[in-house]
């Protein structure tokens, strides 16, 4: 409805543009007080010139009205009759133009506002797929197999990506987001088709969303996708560093939340470690020792000597904990020493 209106607004400026003209017939002149002066003045210069009892002004007439031809000769042409008209056909021309380009352009944009980000973002890859699949399958070319699974893998159709990824993969086989997108579409693939996968697909799924990793360990989506596949695969306490590192390297996204808070909560009933650790260390060295106000223990390169000590007594903002029960200081030295072995 609201784009009926807009496009009956646009229309109307349309007419009005092509009807004005026409209404008002002979255009006005802007000049038209500067050309009568100029040419009463011609004019009676040229009457000075004929009078025979004129001659000996006749050098200075002749300059003046010389003067004058250059200032005539200097204004814009006067509009015709047919000048309205012509206005009228250019307005004629532009409202097609306008009306065309606001119904392929305008108006479909003016709808995509009054969606959200990912719901605009969606209907634009849908848009755009049919375009996109035939220029990859007619060019056969990397970038537009990418273009192609990337709308497609965006719009939710899954079939479409993963044929464009594995056809781009062909190509180049170490493109981190065709090889961990294509990866975890096959590792999810049973959830999609209710087909359930086997064993081997899914080591070798899971094989693809790893590389990509390694191959780009800065990218948000990397790290997510890492995270969510180790979790299928058990491996809670690797899958929630991935999911803590795309929380790092991606502050606004909010994709993993869940999953994280219920790795934390896995984590912290099975092993006693990570229970001291989150009532001690995780409010300031994050939950998964990768760092927030305080800095990253995996990252750490402090002895087992100096991190008791530290614990014990405290250092620079470090507050001290010397009520740790010597067990609980066991736990939690075993667990640092061995995110300093894992590293980042």
């Amino acid at each position: 409805m609201a784009s009926m209106i807009l496009l009956v607004v646009i229309v109307l400026v349309a007419l009005w543009l092509i009807v004005e003209p026409l209404r008002r017939g002979q255009l006005a002149d802007p000049d038209a007080a500067r050309r009568d002066d100029l040419l009463a003045e011609r004019d009676r210069l040229y009457t000075e010139l004929a009078a025979p009892a004129e001659e000996a002004r006749r050098p200075d007439l002749e300059r003046r009205a010389a003067r004058t031809l250059r200032a005539l000769d200097g204004l814009p042409p006067a509009p015709g009759p047919g000048g309205a008209r012509r206005l009228a056909l250019g307005g004629l021309i532009l409202a097609a133009l306008v009306t065309g380009i606001a119904a392929v352009t305008v108006v479909p944009r003016w709808q995509l506002a009054s969606l959200d980000a990912s719901e605009a973002s969606n209907v634009q890859a849908v848009l755009s797929l049919p375009q996109l699949r035939a220029r990859a399958e007619q060019s056969k070319a990397n970038a537009d197999y990418m273009a192609w699974g990337k709308a497609a893998f965006d719009s939710g159709q899954y079939d479409q990506a993963l044929t464009a990824y594995g056809n781009a993969l062909k190509l180049d086989p170490r493109q981190p987001v065709a090889l961990r997108r294509l990866g975890i579409l096959l590792l999810t693939r049973g959830e999609q088709t209710g087909q359930k996968i086997s064993e081997q697909e899914s080591t070798q799924a899971a094989l693809l969303v790893r590389t990509a990793a390694q191959l780009a360990p800065n990218d948000p989506e990397s790290q997510l996708l890492l995270g969510y596949t180790l979790a299928r695969f058990g491996q809670s306490q690797d899958a929630l560093g991935a999911l803590e590192r795309y929380r790092t390297l991606n502050p606004s996204g909010r994709d993993a939340d869940e999953l994280i808070t219920a790795l934390r909560a896995r984590l912290q009933q099975s092993d006693p470690a990570l229970s001291v650790y989150a009532a001690s260390c995780a409010s300031c060295h994050g939950p998964a020792g990768g760092g927030g106000i305080g800095p990253s223990l995996r990252a750490s390169t402090l002895t087992r000597n100096a991190l008791a000590d530290i614990i014990r007594h405290g250092q620079g903002a470090m507050p001290a904990f010397p009520n740790l029960k010597a067990t609980d200081l066991t736990l939690l030295l075993n667990l640092l020493e061995g995110w300093q072995k894992a590293g980042k």
